[in-house]
């Protein structure tokens, strides 16, 4: 008898037990002491009804979800940036010889917006939006007035998973489109990448399969004075 109803009890916990202790303490005087096990059978089964039903493991989370979360635990701070890489190198050089900032200015659940701020140029940010695949990336270029400048909202779409510390972005067919309108066709193959290890460092990235390579690295270790507000922001 004792073996069938610890046969019964398997897969109730203790804890699911406990509260049961006294109302079965008083209740058991009054059953038939040859049959324990149907009374305790009874008990358990009434308990097990009353559990809430736990819900099947969700999916393994979107490496985009927590890339977003590892930007955002920066929001607020601004930080310092050098160049990593600049292959070839450019005739007409926009960075080089300025102090670059960027600053992760505005956070939501399913955007961020980063100003990168070079020297007194405030034009330029990158606008990271979670969307149903993954995640897209736009560069918002404004003139000094707020307007938009005539090659903005380019960028991409990831065209892969990714991983929390880096994701890519290939050139989507609307900044194609604006690039061969403004005569960039260089830039119509476009690749751009981020990377984010929080608390040590930043990458942003633009590659090409032509050889084209240019990395801005950030120190996310030592936050500097917030810079001005980009423009048209």
């Amino acid at each position: 008898m004792r073996n069938r109803c610890v046969r019964i009890m398997v897969g109730i916990s203790v804890e699911d037990i406990l509260p049961l202790q006294a109302a079965s303490t008083e209740s058991c005087s009054t059953m038939n002491s040859r049959s324990p096990c149907a009374y305790l059978a009874a008990v358990l089964f009434g308990a097990a009804l009353a559990l809430p039903v736990q819900a099947a493991p969700d999916a393994e989370a979107h490496p985009a979800d927590a890339f977003l979360a590892r930007l955002a635990e920066h929001c607020g701070q601004a930080f310092a940036g050098r160049i990593v890489a600049n292959e070839p190198p450019q005739d007409e050089d926009a960075f080089s010889g300025h102090e670059l900032i960027m600053h992760v200015r505005e956070c939501s659940d399913d955007e961020i917006k980063v100003p990168f701020h070079v020297g007194d140029d405030h034009s330029r940010t990158w606008v990271i939006t979670r969307t149903e695949q993954g995640l897209r990336l736009k560069h918002d270029h404004r003139y000094e007035d707020g307007s938009d400048h005539a090659v903005t909202w380019y960028g991409g779409d990831t065209a892969t998973r990714g991983t929390a510390t880096r994701q890519e972005f290939p050139v989507d067919q609307e900044s194609i489109d604006l690039f061969e309108r403004e005569g960039l066709d260089a830039s119509t193959v476009n690749v751009w990448a981020i990377e984010i290890e929080p608390g040590d460092r930043y990458l942003y990235e633009l590659a090409r399969p032509t050889g084209r390579l240019f990395q801005v690295e950030f120190d996310l270790t030592a936050p500097v004075t917030t810079p001005p507000t980009p423009w048209g922001h």
